[in-house]
């Protein structure tokens, strides 16, 4: 076997290996971002809510699914953009809150979580996003000014990218992180997060740029997402905003901080909806 041979079979080798590498980089990252679960445990009709189904169809070719809580008395409509893990069954305390608050709600499901089809991504978290507000804008012909776009945790930066694309009343972001490198950063301080991901999920640089009325929400107890980046949302953030400090852990702080948080909700609405 010559030199060229031999070489030429080295380098091969050396690319297989960092193609490996780069998968198994890849596939922790979502290992570590994403948890969904397939099973839908709950509905809307178990706390005494009447919904139908939506079926929501992406740019990309992806089928959807979620719910259409509709409101008698709604004086706007909702977006809701669920956290990292789970799926949409398990947010019936928070879509009970937007109920009693005079809401609509969507609800749906990303890519690859309960019955929707597809694998999530940073990309395809955002299309989600836009197939949902096509949903209530083309579909069931509901104004902009009347749509408020809600997101928790992971969701915060979905909402935030969805309000960059998307017309909108106001936008709430609830125990949002700052970019998922931050949180990298904050989980695994060792690692060289910054070569490492390729979901950026930044939303601290384009808040700054949204004009639209914005409430952040978040508590010192979060176990999750540090209040640190919480404040840094906000003070990255463009007026008009508000920041409240609520109670709890993570995923309960809602229901922990209680009268509170559906008061400065209620605020807030009054404010930003013409029909309040």
């Amino acid at each position: 076997m010559n030199a060229g041979v031999k070489i030429m079979k080295i380098i091969l080798l050396i690319l297989i290996l960092v193609l490996a590498a780069w998968m198994l980089v890849r596939r922790f990252e979502r290992s570590q971002m994403y948890f969904p679960q397939p099973e839908l445990e709950f509905t809307p009709a178990d706390i005494g809510l009447a919904y139908r189904e939506a079926e929501l169809n992406t740019s990309d070719g992806c089928r959807l699914h979620g719910w259409w809580i509709p409101n008698v008395r709604a004086r706007g409509s909702l977006i809701f953009c669920h956290g990292n893990a789970g799926n949409i069954s398990h947010r019936l305390e928070s879509i009970r809150v937007f109920h009693q608050l005079g809401l609509n709600v969507l609800i749906f499901d990303y890519r690859g979580f309960g019955r929707s089809s597809g694998r999530p991504s940073e990309k395809g978290t955002y299309l989600d996003a836009v197939a949902a507000y096509e949903y209530l804008t083309r579909d069931l012909k509901i104004p902009p000014e009347e749509i408020v776009i809600f997101g928790r945790s992971l969701g915060g930066a979905v909402a935030v990218e969805l309000a960059r694309r998307k017309k909108a009343a106001a936008l709430i972001c609830e125990s949002t992180f700052t970019s998922a490198e931050d949180m990298g950063r904050f989980m695994y301080p060792y690692l060289p997060v910054k070569f490492l991901i390729s979901n950026k999920y930044d939303s601290v640089s384009k808040v700054g740029e949204l004009t639209l009325p914005k409430l952040f929400l978040h508590s010192r107890r979060d176990d999750v997402v540090p209040y640190e980046q919480g404040e840094r949302l906000y003070r990255g953030a463009a007026a008009p905003k508000k920041f409240t400090e609520i109670l709890g852990g993570h995923g309960d702080g809602f229901l922990e901080t209680g009268e509170l948080y559906r008061r400065t909700l209620e605020e807030f609405l009054a404010e930003n909806l013409p029909g309040s």
